[in-house]
């Protein structure tokens, strides 16, 4: 499969974190090698610790990198598990630490991947397809209730208690073109008319409950700012609400240090701020890159530096 995407705010999350050109850095989240390539293009004796779920993606990376092979690990992992895999490859410390959140275009392109409600498939939606948890799982075996909790807090659909009652009353479904019918049957006309595809909130909140995709992103902020060399940099995009207040309340945590509550007069827990936060706002793509690559308009950057 071609994994033709265009990486989203390219130079300035590669310019954000590299801090020595001959430093050791790691893409969390590969995707079709579009950062990684310009990190390797900017620090020309740098080497890269290249990670991601989807074999797919690797195999592709690897077409991509091709002039740079002997510069990149690749790692076929989930991003949670950078210690273990740092450990594995004999790496003790990274100058840089980057991670774009965003499913990738190719694997919403790629019809059988059953991530898009704009192509009938069986539904799928599984990053790493060594799991044998899908969206099938989900969309047939999640009481209504618990449907309706994923759909309205992962999609933020105002919707989500019917679309949860309609699926769960025409299971069994086994194609995205099937739920996207029952999501439009249950979404209210005048509803369906406004804003964009009535089927695309339920299937970010399914992506993100098949994938797992929230749970990781905290623990895998920590485990990287544990990796990162002093003055190290930890970039990271994100393309929705929930994920962005993640990354935010990581950073903000980790820059705090202390955890006593406001009303002791000393602290007694020990914990000192590990980073400071280099983005007080985050970075957000610019008019020309949105007008290029709509895929960017909601991105957002946040870039943190080790103590």
């Amino acid at each position: 499969m071609s994994f033709k995407h265009i990486s989203v705010l390219k130079n300035e999350l590669v310019e954000g974190i590299i801090t020595d050109k001959s430093g050791t850095y790691c893409d969390m989240t590969l995707g079709g090698g579009g950062h990684t390539k310009r990190l390797l293009e900017l620090a020309p004796n740098s080497k890269v610790m290249a990670i991601d779920r989807d074999e797919a993606a690797i195999n592709a990376a690897k077409e991509n990198l091709s002039d740079y092979f002997t510069r990149v690990i690749f790692v076929n992992d989930n991003f949670i598990n950078i210690k273990e895999a740092a450990k594995e490859n004999g790496i003790e410390g990274f100058d840089g630490i980057m991670a774009d959140l965003g499913v990738s275009s190719p694997q919403l392109d790629n019809p059988e991947r059953g991530f898009s409600y704009m192509s009938d498939a069986l539904l799928d939606m599984r990053m790493d397809r060594r799991s044998d948890f899908s969206a099938m799982n989900v969309v047939n075996e999640y009481s209504a209730d618990k449907l309706c909790k994923i759909i309205g807090l992962y999609g933020e659909e105002r919707w989500a208690k019917r679309i949860a009652e309609f699926i769960v009353k025409a299971r069994p479904i086994k194609t995205t073109g099937e739920l996207v019918e029952v999501i439009k049957s249950a979404v209210p006309q005048g509803a369906r008319e406004k804003g964009g595809h009535p089927a695309k909130r339920t299937f970010q909140a399914i992506r993100i409950e098949v994938n797992g995709e929230l749970d990781a992103i905290e623990s895998a902020i920590n485990s990287a700012c544990d990796l990162l060399k002093p003055s190290g940099r930890i970039g990271i995009i994100t393309f929705h609400s929930l994920e962005d207040r993640i990354v935010k309340q990581s950073f903000a945590s980790l820059a705090k240090g202390c955890t006593c509550p406001r009303d002791f007069p000393i602290c007694i827990c020990g914990n000192k701020p590990k980073i400071q936060i280099i983005t007080k706002k985050p970075v957000l793509p610019s008019t020309s890159e949105e007008e290029q690559n709509s895929r960017a308009k909601s991105a957002k950057l946040r870039i943190a530096e080790k103590l």
